[in-house]
């Protein structure tokens, strides 16, 4: 009998998911299989390759061919049953990308309060809206300009047609076709967004997630 080893781990930061139920269910006439995760978020079966899905905590994660390794990354908590399994900022399939040690805050967004990790991050990316925008801008001190918002949207943009968070060279050769080559270039884009550029201060008020490399 062959054994199939799942890892479990948040896309944001890479962290290993602890301690988490897996149900590995079979197609057919096979019965399901459950195991938890260990420390390094792994999980061993003794099972044949085969084709079936996974389960995390009972929320369909995966489903597909399970041999060898798998490795399951996941923007959304676990505890999160009505999010969709792969959910990611721009698109459709949008969710959280909480974790247990993370600290958050509130902020005030047209009349309600939502949730942003310490540094003004969404934690639940489906609620990104033009006035969380206005109000994260607001406790940044940056005052918004057409050009702030065409680059919101082309971030936001970029990754729900890419599946990625565009690169800064990607941003400076988008917008020096757009803009020419005396605002389209880093200097101008990080005097717009003081507070990191683009890729950060950017991606921040675009409702997306953190990037390596962030400057």
């Amino acid at each position: 009998m062959a054994t199939v080893r799942i890892r479990i781990f948040i896309k944001a930061t890479g962290e290993p998911v602890k301690r988490a139920n897996l149900t590995l269910v079979p197609d057919g006439a096979s019965p399901p299989l459950r195991a938890l995760t260990d420390r390094s978020g792994w999980a061993a079966f003794d099972l044949a390759p085969t084709s079936g899905k996974v389960l995390v905590e009972g929320i369909p994660r995966f489903q597909g061919r399970i041999e060898g390794e798998l490795n399951i990354g996941l923007w959304s908590p676990l505890t999160s049953g009505g999010v969709e399994a792969q959910g990611a900022p721009g698109g459709s399939h949008q969710g959280s990308v909480a974790y247990a040690s993370m600290q958050t805050r509130g902020l005030r967004v047209a009349g309600r309060e939502i949730l942003t990790d310490s540094e003004g991050y969404l934690v639940d990316l489906s609620e990104w809206s033009e006035d969380f925008v206005r109000a994260q801008a607001e406790v940044e001190a940056l005052p918004l300009a057409a050009e702030h918002w065409e680059v919101i949207r082309f971030l936001r943009d970029h990754f729900e047609q890419h599946g990625i968070q565009a690169q800064v060279r990607d941003i400076i050769r988008h917008f020096r076709q757009v803009w020419g080559p005396e605002r389209g270039n880093n200097h101008y884009l990080h005097r717009l967004f003081p507070r990191g550029g683009p890729q950060k201060q950017g991606n921040r008020l675009a409702g997306l997630l953190r990037t390596k490399g962030e400057h």
